[in-house]
């Protein structure tokens, strides 16, 4: 560990600092939700709809994203993402309909999150870090944005009351913008070319012709759905359940500080153990941690033990996930590829945001979505088991060579 600071720790730090703004200010989205809503009249899908939109095109854009930082280094992708994603925040704190919530909480903070979040930041990590300490590198760095998850919302939620949803809207994105001066941290420039140059066609060839890419991809959207249905819907929820609003709140903040220690946990055990039989560990640990909390009766307390576990199982699968991504085909176009599994991680994003509105204006209830969570998760712990953590062959021909 204090090896890994010593080499690379700059690096590091910057990393951890981007992606504790970035995702500790999207973290608390779901709080906007109730105040906006009812100052315009609107039902729970215009919002849902907003956020889902955000993940698709943070998802779509994200390959491209990760293909530029690859190519050209990761700052300027940065430098951009930071300021489009603060000019996002504002422009959605002066929203007034549910085009204008789109075009800014959905297009820019989407496009913004593509250059300043996982994909192209554990990019620069994996390339900074040795082989052997890259998966608990990109644990630290993971650990770091829960950190923000952690420690912003209370601080939103206290924006959002002293302020008004709109003015918290502007300062967070005034906080955003410390994203820019931190880019300067990242010391990261594409690898030199070693003998044959492998394009970005061979690249996506290479990688799309490996099954256990798209298991890898398939069982992301999985994760992507729980966790933007449960940080969109469960403050929500909870009130629907007779709870104070502040336990939504803590709760999103125990997922947080909890996802800490996950993120590290699943970091360091990545380095040790098979990294595609932990996510199948994972996935079943949160269908019953889901469950268990159907199950139970709705108080504090078990709202409380809810996010704690679901908080600990919340984002160990990114570091799980890329370092996969990294040992079957390196670490030149980790973050183009990294970027295309997490493609399908916000396509199941969007549909778990979305369609937790449009079902529980249907029906009134959330009931359906928890359950389909469930079966997910059940399909994502499959779907991982079968992926082995072999380098593919031209990796393999280049260890020989060397």
């Amino acid at each position: 560990m204090t090896s890994m600071w010593r080499t690379c720790g700059w690096v590091l730090l910057g990393s951890a600092l981007i992606l504790a703004l970035s995702l500790g200010v999207r973290h608390g989205f779901g709080l906007f939700l109730a105040p906006m809503s009812a100052e315009f009249g609107w039902g729970r899908e215009v919002f849902a709809f907003a956020i889902a939109l955000q993940n698709l095109i943070w998802g779509l854009a994200q390959p491209f994203t990760g293909a530029l930082a690859d190519r050209f280094g990761a700052a300027k992708v940065v430098l951009i993402g930071g300021v489009l994603y603060a000019l996002g925040l504002m422009f959605m704190g002066l929203s007034d309909s549910a085009v204008t919530l789109s075009l800014s909480a959905g297009l820019l903070i989407g496009i913004g999150l593509s250059g300043t979040s996982f994909s192209v930041i554990l990019g620069v990590v994996g390339r900074a870090v040795p082989p052997e300490k890259r998966s608990m590198g990109m644990g630290i760095a993971s650990a770091a944005g829960s950190f923000g998850q952690f420690a912003m919302l209370p601080g939103t939620l206290g924006l959002i009351g002293w302020l008004g949803w709109s003015a918290a809207l502007l300062v967070l994105g005034l906080l955003v913008a410390l994203i820019v001066p931190l880019v300067s941290m990242l010391k990261d420039k594409p690898l030199p070319v070693l003998g044959h140059e492998q394009t970005l066609s061979e690249a996506l060839h290479e990688a799309c012709s490996h099954s256990g890419f798209w298991l890898l991809a398939f069982g992301f959207f999985v994760c992507g759905f729980q966790v933007v249905f449960i940080g969109v819907h469960l403050p929500a929820y909870l009130v629907d359940q007779h709870l104070p609003a502040s336990v939504g709140t803590t709760v999103l903040a125990l997922i947080g500080l909890f996802n800490i220690f996950g993120t590290y946990t699943a970091g360091w055990l990545g380095g040790r153990m098979s990294k595609p039989r932990l996510l199948t560990a994972l996935y079943l640990l949160r269908a019953v941690v889901i469950a268990l909390f159907l199950w139970a009766p709705v108080t504090q307390v078990t709202a409380y033990l809810f996010g704690m576990a679901m908080g600990f199982l919340w984002l160990s699968t990114v570091p799980l996930t890329n370092g996969t991504v990294a040992t079957l085909f390196g670490v030149r176009n980790l973050s183009m590829l990294g970027g295309i599994v997490f493609l399908f991680h916000q396509l199941g994003s969007f549909l778990g945001g979305w369609l937790g509105g449009v079902v529980y204006d249907r029906t009134g209830s959330y009931d359906l979505i928890w359950q389909v969570a469930i079966l997910l998760s059940l399909m994502a712990a499959a779907l991982n088991w079968p992926v082995r953590e072999q380098p593919v062959a031209r990796l393999q021909t280049q260890v020989s060579a060397a």
